[in-house]
């Protein structure tokens, strides 16, 4: 698909050394279509990291996409320059008064405190309320997946024993649903994460259709309101090698962090990880963008409604 993003945008420059073809303002214009606009809350303190992972996964249809990344207007990163945000991104603040065809809001290394801890959690709340009346369809992705059950449903996520990482097997549930439409009976996914979201919990909702979980890792995708909400509770668009700098960095930090499972092979951290998981999440990401984005956005974003 081609995405349109800035000319000096840094994931720019990584995205088309994998040929992944995308445009910038100039060409975008040219073309006589409307493109559909997404917005990317990125939460994730490598945020150039998120970028690019995300780009990859929006670049499988022939659909033309204006992304606009956002941040939440009282967000401190500590981890990407000023610089970076200030020339790339919008402030919520900014943004809301704009109607979208699609949201990503992306985890948050967040998990181990409570929601309403959290210095931006009134902004969420705010952005997932905004989301209902001016987004065609909205992906939460791990924490913001956690986060969206807890506001929308009143299901609050448990403390794992211990971090849940590696790459992992899944079973798909309600198969005729268009967001699995391709997938294959069983599939493999990251995680990387403290908490979770009780799988029998969500299950007791009639609200939310759970469409892929695993025995090891629990709940995967869920959705609800006919795909206006969607629920990533893994990281499908994560890098090869994300996970074996989170374990080598948590290493560093002597945290003494499990290895991640069924991601190293022969369980050797010194070994270059396979990736058993990128077919799924393209699909994954082009199914939302074509069947609950693009079949049934309105041609006129001014009007979507609730």
């Amino acid at each position: 698909m081609p995405i349109k993003v800035q000319k000096d945008l840094p994931a720019r420059a990584v995205i088309e050394k994998e040929n992944i073809f995308i445009m910038d303002e100039t060409r975008a214009i040219s073309q006589d279509i409307r493109p559909l606009e997404i917005a990317l809350v990125n939460l994730m303190p490598l945020k150039e990291d998120t970028e690019i992972q995300l780009i990859r996964s929006l670049s499988n249809t022939p659909l033309q996409v204006n992304l606009t990344f956002v941040i939440p207007s009282h967000h401190r990163s500590k981890n990407t320059p000023v610089s970076h945000l200030n020339q790339f991104y919008k402030k919520f603040e900014e943004i809301k008064g704009q109607k979208f065809d699609g949201l990503i809001i992306t985890g948050a290394p967040i998990e181990m405190l409570e929601f309403e801890e959290v210095d931006f959690w009134d902004e969420i709340v705010e952005i997932m309320d905004w989301s209902e009346e001016n987004v065609t369809s909205t992906v939460f992705l791990c924490w913001a997946a956690q986060a969206a059950l807890y506001h929308f449903y009143g299901i609050n996520k448990t403390v794992l024993r211990k971090k849940l990482s590696g790459v992992y097997q899944h079973k798909v549930h309600n198969r005729k649903t268009p967001l699995v439409r391709g997938f294959d009976d069983v599939f493999w996914a990251p995680h990387s994460r403290n908490t979770e979201v009780p799988l029998s919990l969500v299950e007791k909702n009639k609200e939310i259709t759970i469409l892929a979980d695993s025995d090891e890792a629990g709940l995967f995708l869920a959705m609800a309101q006919e795909g206006k909400k969607i629920f990533v509770m893994g990281h499908p668009e994560y890098d090869r090698t994300t996970l074996d700098y989170e374990y080598k960095r948590d290493m560093k930090k002597g945290l003494n962090p499990q290895m991640p499972k069924n991601y190293y092979p022969k369980n050797n951290p010194d070994n270059k990880p396979v990736l058993t998981w990128r077919g799924h999440a393209n699909t994954l990401y082009t199914n939302w963008l074509n069947y609950y984005v693009y079949q049934v956005t309105p041609y006129k974003l001014s009007e979507i409604k609730k």
